[in-house]
């Protein structure tokens, strides 16, 4: 394993036993972060999003697999186990992870996964029909951002 894959391996098995800081400290001070959800995050914003994931995630659950590296490009999989909590609807979410890594550190991140097979599991009816729009992708977004700034606020 080169040193870039034991980074990501230390990550996602932090991620797994709910250790948020040391998934922080992954993450360099100028790292960024990106999904279907989360888009443009800065540092500051991408390590409160996995501290807040992780605090409000009850029955989260990961597996990841598949690391793999080219140079200072890591790629891996994993998948979130997870209720729902604005719905109470259970979700498994598959994840393609992207990862570039300077001086040992996490500078960009890029999470994959189908938006429309995510909302469908975590909406419901509403997902299934709307997940494929432009429209309920922000609305989400709108919300998951909203959620992420009134934590960061609630620690300060």
């Amino acid at each position: 394993m080169t040193d870039n894959e034991q980074l990501i391996h230390n990550f996602y098995t932090s991620f797994n036993n709910k250790d948020y800081k040391a998934m922080q400290a992954c993450y360099a001070d100028n790292a960024t972060f990106n999904d279907a959800v989360f888009k443009n995050l800065n540092s500051e914003q991408v390590k409160a999003m996995w501290e807040m994931l992780i605090l409000k995630g009850k029955d989260l659950r990961i597996e990841f697999s598949n690391i793999s590296s080219d140079g200072n490009n890591v790629k891996a999989h994993w998948d979130a186990y997870y209720t729902f909590s604005a719905t109470g609807k259970k979700v498994v979410n598959n994840i393609d992870a992207r990862f570039e890594i300077e001086n040992g550190k996490i500078v960009k991140h890029t999470d994959t996964f189908d938006f429309h097979t995510w909302s469908t599991q975590a909406l419901g009816i509403k997902g299934f029909l709307l997940g494929w729009t432009t429209f309920l992708r922000k609305k989400v977004t709108a919300q998951a951002m909203k959620n992420l700034d009134g934590f960061m606020k609630a620690k300060v």
